[in-house]
């Protein structure tokens, strides 16, 4: 990959929010579109150092207990473990806030980092300061998966993987991460599915197992060890956060067994099977009458029975509290506590297990040696990451630090990842790619001409804000009007579609539609329509709208998304990527309940089916579409006359 290069304007006029670019025939990106984050890290003198157990240099004595000798297996050390802690110390091993163990020599450790696309400080094991100030921020996944590129999805997992070891050198991240987010993307209106690889169990699977080994698989090939734990989430049958009075805390998922086995399975069995995945984590909803975190059979019978697990069963952030408050499941929290448990579950993210498990023991509804599999599970883990094997700085990985996060490179890597991902959905002769000696200026209109926070996936111009309510009509189309082409920059945003928030329309957000339509008229050069958005819009009128010469879908594409689509709208790149989700038109969000989890059409009730494999309706693009610049040809058997055509594909490079 060739090495970042940033541009600059010979100037940049700002005019009522929308930016109007001068170009020569040296520049070659919109520079306005350009956000990459810097890769000069303050070095400080004094840096924090990583929670870690077994020191046997400052405590020698732990030279006598069988869980400090990293020569033994896993199992016997972490037996050895087990039988040394008292009921309370057992307990405090339940949940992601683990209690430290001062008299073994054990520090505190927390379970919950998130490493999505890339590292994120929303989990509370990882956090940025002057040392780390931020980590690369490569595409949010659903524009990943759009490449189709089981290559690039590891070596996206690979390059998190090292910031991630070296952040917990510093002492500003753990080990474990609950990422990636396997779920299918069923529904269009989903808030999340821009999290998800899209659509199809196939694409999902490839990528899961691919970002899992990049993120867990050692350079030395140990492969008892690993290099961070993966979590694949949420398990199972959960798409939908937050629609028309339905929340995922109280939806009851009513799943058909062959869509289980057939769609919303299949991602996470290849994780556990293919990517030999470090945790699985359950989800606030029930399946068929069951809450996940609390259903036998889903965890205990088919992740570890099935699947056969090598790992630990966490639950989602206070689920156990949501399967009382919400799903009222049980009667009491040590009722709830027991039942997740015997179910299966490791792990709980939150205070449920803390706090009740004690008293469950008590009442006898729990067994301790229910607790003993559930702490093993997890001390297990933490030993294959190197948690148990005393001080970091004799342990590979030790020489990466704070000048291994978002290092060139790693930049350069998430705008090769945005641009294989990116999306061309339309294109007339002579529109894209620009020839930037033809072009002296350039209008770049919309709510995300300069969202560098959209970008990330989760600053207007034309509009007030994504909404459009206040749309500066006349002067847009007056700029429009003088510039040699147009960039339209539009769709939504984390205030749009984001978790705990779905989509009631799939059209686009307020007076959107209608600024496109008048800049498109007022303009009297190649217009470009990018959107900007996880889910699919119905944007049937854009594309009908001979005005607009060329779309451009680029998810939310990450630090490095402008200068990613600067070198796809100059021709720098070839587009290639694929949608990974079918586009819906909007009359599907009125007819479908986002509740309604069959994928396969009913006649009895006009349920039209889910995804390319079940919904045959209209579509506005469908599953796997995506135009090049290139042209080819191809011949095609005409049978019964066996004459050959040719036939001519593809759009041309003007």
């Amino acid at each position: 990959m060739s090495p970042l290069k940033t541009f600059v304007f010979p100037f940049i006029i700002r005019s009522s929010s929308i930016f109007v670019m001068a170009l020569n025939s040296r520049v070659l990106a919109l520079s306005i579109l350009l956000l990459v984050l810097s890769s000069q890290r303050k070095h400080v003198a004094s840096q924090n150092s990583p929670n870690f157990a077994c020191d046997l240099d400052q405590n020698p004595i732990l030279k006598n207990y069988a869980f400090c000798d990293s020569s033994l297996n896993v199992k016997t050390r972490a037996n050895d473990l087990v039988k040394r802690l008292t009921l309370e110390e057992k307990i405090g091993y339940l949940v992601n806030n683990a209690s430290s163990i001062d008299r073994l020599g054990i520090a505190e450790y927390n379970w919950w980092s998130e490493a999505l696309h890339g590292l994120s400080n929303t989990g509370r094991g990882t956090k940025f300061s002057n040392l780390v100030p931020g980590a690369t921020s490569f595409p949010q996944v659903i524009l990943t998966a759009a490449s189709f590129n089981k290559t690039l999805f590891k070596t996206i997992g690979k390059a998190v993987s090292t910031e991630a070891r070296a952040m917990y050198n510093v002492g500003l991240a753990g080990l474990t991460f609950w990422s990636p987010n396997v779920n299918i993307f069923r529904d269009p209106r989903w808030g999340r599915g821009q999290e998800t690889p899209g659509e199809d169990p196939t694409l999902t699977s490839k990528y899961a197992v691919a970002y899992v080994r990049g993120l867990q698989e050692r350079d030395d090939g140990d492969k008892n060890r690993l290099k961070v734990g993966a979590c694949c989430k949420h398990y199972t049958a959960y798409d939908m956060d937050n629609w028309k009075g339905n929340d995922r805390y109280h939806f009851d998922a009513e799943v058909t067994q062959q869509d289980m086995e057939d769609t919303f399975q299949p991602p996470f069995k290849s994780c556990v099977l293919d990517g030999n995945v470090a945790s699985v984590m359950c989800s606030y909803n029930k399946v068929n009458g069951k809450p996940t975190c609390g259903d036998p059979n889903l965890l205990k019978g088919i992740i570890r029975g099935q699947w056969n697990l090598n790992g630990y069963i966490s639950s989602d952030c206070d689920s156990l509290d949501v399967m009382l408050n919400s799903h009222h499941s049980a009667k009491t929290a040590e009722e709830v506590a027991a039942d997740a448990l015997n179910s299966g579950l490791d792990l709980n993210c939150g205070d449920s297990l803390r706090l009740h498990t004690l008293n469950a023991i008590k009442a006898g509804l729990v067994n301790e040696s229910v607790v003993d599999r559930a702490v093993s599970n997890n001390i297990e883990m933490l030993m294959r990451l190197g948690f148990f094997d005393g001080n970091p700085t004799k342990q590979i990985y030790w020489t990466l630090g704070p000048k291994d996060v978002c290092t060139p490179a790693n930049q350069e890597l998430a705008r090769e990842a945005a641009r294989q991902g990116i999306v061309l959905l339309k294109n007339k002769l002579g529109s894209l790619p620009l020839v930037p000696k033809t072009i002296k200026s350039l209008a770049v209109i919309g709510p995300n001409a300069n969202a560098t926070r959209a970008m990330l996936g989760g600053n207007y111009a034309g509009c007030n804000n994504v909404e459009c309510d206040i749309v500066q009509l006349d002067e847009a189309k007056k700029v429009a009007a003088t510039a040699d082409a147009v960039v339209l920059v539009m769709g939504s945003n984390s205030s749009i579609e984001d978790e705990t928030i779905d989509r009631i329309n799939i059209t686009l957000p307020g007076q959107q539609s209608a600024l496109i339509s008048e800049v498109a008229s007022a303009s009297k050069g190649p217009v470009i329509l990018v959107l900007m958005s996880g889910g699919g819009m119905d944007i049937r009128a854009a594309k009908k709208n001979s005005k607009i010469t060329s779309i451009l879908w680029v998810g939310f594409p990450g630090e490095a998304g402008g200068a990613a689509l600067a070198d796809i709208v100059f021709g720098r790149f070839n587009p290639s990527g694929r949608l990974p989700m079918t586009w819906y038109p909007q009359s599907f969000a009125e007819k479908v309940s986002m509740t309604n989890m069959n994928m396969r059409p009913d006649l009895a009730t006009g349920h039209p089916a889910y995804t390319y494999r079940f919904y045959k309706g209209e579509t506005v693009y469908p599953f796997g579409f995506g135009l090049s610049y290139s042209s080819h040809a191809s011949t095609v058997m005409i049978k019964p006359k066996e004459e050959w055509i040719k036939q001519e594909h593809g759009n041309l490079v003007p």
